[in-house]
């Protein structure tokens, strides 16, 4: 694998964290109306620095297991949300992504998850992928399903964030089924 990665979907452009991207990761996951969707409380700059850190360095790895990826819109080269797929298990990975609150509704999310989608089954030769997504998060769950994932259940206290314990559905996606 080459570092840095950068894949073109129909809509975003996906790419490898920079330095420079520290501003614009803390405009999304500092703030509370993107994190409250997510697995882990709103971030600092420190959060966000250490983030990015953590991104750079997963990237560079001989071995790579993370793929952290930055969402970019047609013409543009600042982040305007996140892709991650983490390997876990024998073939498998799990799925995880994030917009900017001003930039939702664009169709960004859709197509960065679809676009690693597929380079996880073309090019890692991954056979399964799974998404975990708060009960109440509607868009992500109509997301997923939209691309095919099939729901397999649900996580009792799940994750721990905004001081509660929360559920999560679990859905997944093979790489023989369909995607849209």
């Amino acid at each position: 694998m080459s570092y840095p990665l950068c894949l073109a979907g129909d809509v975003v452009t996906l790419r490898d964290f920079t330095p420079g991207d520290v501003e614009d990761a803390l405009a999304i996951v500092g703030d509370d109306r993107v994190t409250h969707w997510l697995s882990f409380d709103s971030r600092d700059r420190a959060g966000a620095e250490k983030m990015i850190g953590a991104a750079i360095a997963a990237a560079q790895s001989d071995l790579r297991s993370e793929f952290y990826l930055a969402i970019t819109p047609p013409g543009s080269d600042r982040v305007v949300g996140f892709v991650r797929l983490a390997r876990s298990g024998v073939q498998a990975g799990k799925l995880g992504y994030a917009v900017h609150a001003d930039h939702q509704g664009r169709g960004y999310a859709t197509d960065a998850a679809r676009t690693l989608i597929k380079y996880a089954f073309d090019q890692l030769g991954l056979h399964r992928i799974t998404a975990a997504v708060g009960p109440d998060n509607v868009a992500s769950i109509a997301l997923l399903k939209h691309l095919g994932f099939t729901p397999e259940g649900r996580l009792r206290d799940h994750v721990f964030t905004n001081d509660a314990w929360r559920d999560s559905l679990l859905f997944s996606l093979l790489d023989h089924e369909p995607t849209s």
